[in-house]
């Protein structure tokens, strides 16, 4: 019996002493986790204040109450999203079908609508309205005059540049 009485102080001291250790390291994460969902002070203090005077249950009100994303992930995601944008911004559309080209394509692969010219003297890619080369100066002779979209067009009539019929039958007897 004298063990017993012996050994209930150090069980009740252990198990204090892991009540504080658990106590400390849920501030410590709590602090810890704020500190990477927020950049506001005073949220930091209050986020350690709850759990600190309310322990357990604090930390689950902390839990149900933060931020839903870190920082560095709403970074990420922000970023994500500039380069989604970025992306579709870029890509020219083809102004007859309103399918997605390359910047250097000279035919739309989807409706074989001309893009592009060659420049007769540097042999760059060209817009076809414009009325002069501008790496070499090169003056056109004759600008196309873009059709407008095919969402929005009635009746249009197109110059003899702009046809694809001769394209189509190249590239059917191939």
């Amino acid at each position: 019996m004298s063990t017993l009485k012996e050994i209930g102080p150090l069980v009740i001291a252990g198990f204090a002493a892991f009540g504080l250790a658990v106590w400390f390291s849920i501030i410590v994460w709590t602090f810890l986790d704020i500190r990477a969902r927020s950049r506001d002070w005073m949220i930091w203090i209050f986020a350690v204040a709850l759990v600190a005077i309310f322990n357990v249950f604090g930390l689950v009100v902390y839990l149900i109450l933060r931020p839903h994303e870190t920082l560095m992930q709403a970074y990420e995601r922000s970023l994500e999203e500039e380069a989604l944008l970025q992306e579709i911004e870029e890509r020219p559309i083809c102004p007859n079908c309103r399918h997605r080209v390359e910047r250097d394509y000279r035919v739309c692969p989807n409706c074989l609508q001309r893009l592009k010219d060659v420049c007769a003297r540097c042999e760059k890619l060209v817009e076809l309205d414009w009325p002069v080369c501008p790496y070499c100066e090169l003056e056109r002779k004759h600008p196309v005059v873009l059709p407008e979209p095919a969402a929005t067009r009635q009746v249009v009539q197109t110059a003899p540049e702009t046809t694809t019929e001769p394209l189509r039958e190249k590239l059917g007897s191939s």
